[in-house]
């Protein structure tokens, strides 16, 4: 779709082994992608994101750092495998396949990119994301324990990020303004990344318990991606 491609699917065929492997890699991807590439926009909100969890492990005050971190790289790792997928097979995920197939519609605004790969990247790809770090890290993912508060701490410094975004990217792809448009509004005014993840821990404590049951589990993501995928489609509508 973008001559840049093969340089993007490259980069991230290489599984990161921490948080400065995931944010050299987007570092890389943002400084290649144009601006008319929703990519781009996406890609740019969650390296902030990832600078910022990376900035609050380093500042200490967790019960368990390393798993949160471990849980980052994990996180970023289902994005880039997706992200590659997509560009050597044109097979990912149905919701993040709807986002990477609209990359050039001029006629989508940024924050609706950015929004869309967040949406799927939450609601698919979070709970994996818990579980593979509970697993690696030695713990039950579980309401109330140390990781769980951990995890719940971080909302609101990304409820944040996201807030900037709605303002800052809310122009078209290419940078136009945006006619007054109240669907648009709506969709994004309703974005909540704490409920987002909230809701995730809770599929992720699901699938933890399906982990010995692999056809039910894969069963179990296969509907929480129709699901994502059909949030991505209303969220990536192209406006007028």
């Amino acid at each position: 779709m973008f001559p840049y491609d093969p340089q993007i699917a490259a980069d991230v065929s290489v599984a990161p082994g921490t948080i400065a492997d995931v944010l050299r890699t987007m570092q890389t991807i943002d400084a290649v992608c144009i601006d008319g590439d929703g990519l781009k926009w996406f890609n740019r909100l969650y390296f902030q994101v990832t600078q910022a969890v990376e900035n609050r492990v380093a500042a200490g005050g967790f019960a368990d750092p390393a798993s949160l971190s471990l849980l980052d790289v994990e996180f970023a790792k289902l994005y880039f495998s997706a992200l590659h997928g997509f560009l050597v097979n044109n097979r990912c995920s149905g919701c993040w396949y709807a986002m990477f197939s609209a990359r050039s519609e001029a006629k989508i605004a940024r924050i609706q990119f950015a929004l869309a790969g967040v949406n799927a990247h939450i609601n698919h790809d979070l709970p994996a994301a818990i579980v593979a770090t509970a697993e690696g890290g030695n713990f039950v993912p579980r309401h109330g324990t140390p990781q769980y508060t951990d995890y719940t701490s971080l909302n609101a410094t990304l409820d944040g990020l996201i807030e900037t975004a709605k303002t800052e990217l809310h122009v078209r792809l290419l940078g136009d303004p945006l006619p007054p448009v109240s669907r648009l509004e709506d969709s994004v005014a309703a974005w909540c990344t704490g409920a987002a993840r909230e809701q995730a821990w809770n599929h992720a404590e699901a699938l933890w318990e399906l982990r010995n049951l692999p056809t039910i589990s894969a069963g179990y993501l296969e509907g929480l991606d129709g699901l994502t995928t059909f949030g991505n489609k209303i969220l990536l509508v192209p406006v007028p």
